[in-house]
């Protein structure tokens, strides 16, 4: 039902408040996320974030290298098994594998550390490595193997001088999913990382007690939002290049 009764309140008063010195760019929120000793601090949160993270590229890397080689040109009986296995095993999802894998590690002693989420990391990335780099390898030229081999090159010899660096570009291209996919991680650190002193504390962790315990300064989660994307936003313009060239690989013969 509408009022047909004119209002007749006072208006309250208005106030005007004009800024005395104009407003400056400081980096005084960066002092405060990256140094202070506080809550807000990410500093430590920054370098347990990369201590999780180069290892669990480098891992990974190193172990599908080789795999990959020997499924691309070491003939072997079962081979074809291991393939149709890893190709299987892309599209099962890390979260089966979550509750057994930390039973796992609190059954053999390792429990919550460094230790086992880089193994954890290293196994959830090995299909994708290994499926990638195995089809790299796969075009490469077959005669400069073959010429290798009848001067009398070992496999090793052969992998080491010859396929790992023609093999860069597919390499740098999982480095950069796997280095994204590591960083931005939260699920796999918390199952097999955090622990209840914080001492282990991930970034992605830290911004998400920033949004339930300083969700009203805006400034201060924004700036630890923009330290913590700094990093992959840097290194995916260095090794933007290696991308397509190795996701291509194999695409086309």
């Amino acid at each position: 039902m509408a009022n047909t009764e004119p209002f007749t309140g006072k208006r309250g008063q208005r106030i005007f408040v004009t800024a005395e010195s104009p407003p400056e760019f400081t980096t005084e929120n960066y002092r405060n996320v990256l140094l202070e000793d506080n809550r807000e601090g990410m500093a430590k949160a920054f370098f347990n974030t990369l201590t999780v993270t180069i290892p669990a590229t480098v891992i990974p890397i190193l172990i599908a290298a080789f795999a990959a080689y020997a499924l691309a040109w070491m003939d072997f009986p079962g081979r074809a098994l291991l393939i149709a296995a890893v190709v299987g095993l892309l599209v099962v999802p890390l979260q089966l594998a979550l509750i057994p894998l930390l039973k796992l590690h609190n059954e053999i002693g390792l429990g919550k550390g460094y230790i086992g989420v880089w193994l954890a990391h290293t196994g959830f990335g090995l299909p994708l490595a290994i499926y990638l780099l195995r089809n790299y390898m796969v075009g490469l030229p077959k005669d400069i193997i073959e010429n290798a081999r009848v001067d009398g090159a070992t496999d090793f010899q052969i992998f080491v001088k010859i396929i790992l660096p023609l093999s860069f570009p597919a390499l740098a291209s999982f480095a950069i999913f796997q280095f994204l996919w590591t960083w931005n991680d939260l699920l796999v650190a918390m199952v097999f990382l955090i622990d209840s002193t914080g001492e282990t504390t991930v970034m992605t962790k830290q911004i998400v007690e920033l949004l339930g315990t300083r969700g009203g300064n805006w400034e201060i989660l924004a700036t630890s939002a923009f330290v913590s994307i700094a990093v992959p936003i840097l290194m995916f313009f260095m090794m933007q290049k290696y991308l397509v060239r190795g996701l291509l690989a194999g695409s086309v013969k």
